[in-house]
């Protein structure tokens, strides 16, 4: 653990989940480098951690690791396997708080809001627990007498996760559970900007009974790691979360050895209001889904479409909620904005902001970006926007919402599949007939209709296009990490 005496460490109520090694091969390490990353709080700017730049040598030694892990794990029975995930489930909710603190320590969003990702992350740990013992396989009617034919789902093997920043817990259960239930082992590297929480989870899954190198956690610079997951020929399975250009490099690097992918990439949600929706039910999902973490989420509406015969009224209710977000520190139970990433994401707002205006759009409420201290950017609402500005074709990652005004519903449609990428979108209509189109027509691997929180640990969460393929959560996400075995038997005499 940390030694600065100012770090939440010293505030929660069982530091032992506050962790600067890196857990694999069954013992917490510091590496063989030498060499650390620095852990910031976005909202200080001040060094909160330092956790391992794990080396090739590191590596390569928690992939041989987790392989035999994967002999020992697979031996299980699916009963034995669900009842340790079970325990990790009940382990993160007796210390939700602790690890809520940990997250908006590292991350900056509401501690209201890193309770809920606690209790979210959690809920894939408990789901994949049962569906752990529901890993059915086929019998397949013979073509002749005494022939028997049968379909086994088994476990891939070694498969390794790289998850992202902006929800350092869900990003990662919903892949360990997924793999744990199945039989496989798993090596997480986390972002290198939220690891803590990462650590919390490996010491967690070690208090329930996970056996050693079954789930390991590993930190360092992207390129090492991803050159030891991808060049491995232990590694079967590779999982990640983040940008469509990274994954794109992944995808490559894994072609030599046909590792298995599932990629969730970037995305580009349309966010449409027909002229018959209910606005105050349209303003309460744009809320939720628009601003939670920020504007940082991957699924979060990026395009505000509203038809011209309902745009003033919903502009004018969007604007009065926005306006009542209050803006400031994680810790303040009352806030419900708080620091950008970094410096950097700041930047990209004000960037996608600039452009805006120079190309026409109207600002009707918030500051310029960058104009408050500690990373916050106050939520800002945007008129009169095309398809030609920036914030159009690029993900903003944070709390601007742009508002382009359409008339027909095949408008709308046009102009919500206009990218190329297809993540999440969401729309709001009262007309059922409506309902059934749009959600059809719609070129997204998630649809919200009258529903701005879509996310939940029984449905598949994925994309299509070039917000990537493969699918986490529901009785899916399970199947990423098995592989089919067709087994044929004949009589056994003549």
């Amino acid at each position: 653990m940390t030694s600065n005496a100012n770090t939440p460490a010293f505030k929660l109520e069982c530091p032992e989940l506050w962790r600067e090694q890196c857990f694999f091969a069954g013992t917490w390490s510091a590496g063989s480098s030498g060499e650390s990353i620095e852990v910031v709080n976005p909202a200080t700017d001040e060094i909160l951690a330092r956790v391992p730049k794990l080396s090739a040598k590191d590596l390569d030694h928690a992939l041989t690791a987790a392989h035999q892990g994967f002999i020992f794990w697979r031996g299980l029975s699916a009963p034995e396997r669900a009842a340790k995930l079970r325990r990790w489930f009940e382990l993160m909710q007796e210390h939700k708080e602790d690890l809520a603190r940990i997250m908006t320590a590292e991350q900056g969003k509401p501690i209201a809001e890193s309770r809920g990702e606690i209790d979210y992350a959690a809920s894939y740990i408990e789901w994949f627990a049962e569906e752990a013992k529901r890993g059915y396989g086929e019998m397949i009617p013979a073509s002749k007498p005494g022939q028997h034919l049968l379909v086994r789902p088994e476990p891939i093997g070694v498969s390794v996760a790289i998850t992202p920043w902006n929800f350092p817990a869900a990003m990662i259960t919903r892949k360990a559970a997924a793999a744990l239930a199945a039989g496989c082992s798993m090596v997480v590297k986390p972002a290198s900007m939220t690891p803590l929480s990462a650590l919390a989870l490996a010491y967690l899954a070690q208090q329930a009974g996970i056996e050693e190198s079954v789930f390991s956690v590993v930190t360092g610079d992207s390129e090492t790691v991803g050159k030891a997951f991808t060049e491995s020929t232990l590694v079967k399975k590779l999982s990640f979360t983040g940008s469509t250009s990274v994954g794109r490099k992944l995808m490559a690097q894994c072609a030599p050895n046909l590792q298995k992918l599932s990629l969730e990439l970037g995305g580009n949600a349309p966010f449409v209001v027909f002229d018959d929706a209910d606005v105050a039910l349209a303003v309460k999902g744009a809320i939720g889904s628009k601003f939670r973490n920020s504007g940082q989420t991957c699924v979060c509406p990026n395009r505000f479409l509203v038809q011209a015969g309902i745009h003033d009224k919903f502009v004018a209710a969007l604007k009065h909620a926005m306006s009542e977000l209050k803006v400031g520190d994680g810790f303040d139970e009352s806030v419900k904005q708080t620091s950008l990433i970094n410096a950097g994401a700041v930047d990209k707002v004000k960037r996608h902001y600039d452009d805006a205006l120079a190309k026409g759009a109207e600002c009707v409420l918030g500051d310029v970006p960058g104009s408050l201290p500690h990373n916050r950017v106050a939520p800002i609402l945007l008129v009169g926007v095309t398809p030609k500005m920036q914030l159009w074709q690029e993900e903003t990652f944070g709390p601007v919402a742009p508002i382009m005004k359409f008339t027909t519903e095949q408008e709308g449609v046009e102009l919500a599949n206009s990218t190329p990428f297809g993540l999440a979108a969401y729309f709001y209509t009262q007309d059922v007939d409506r309902s059934w189109r749009v959600g059809e027509a719609l070129e997204s691997g998630m649809v919200g209709v009258n529903e701005g929180g879509i996310s939940n640990a029984m449905a598949p969460f994925g994309g299509v296009d070039q917000s990537g393929f493969g699918r986490e959560g529901g009785r899916q996400g399970i199947q990423e990490y098995q592989q089919l075995k067709y087994l044929c038997y004949g009589p056994a005499r003549s």
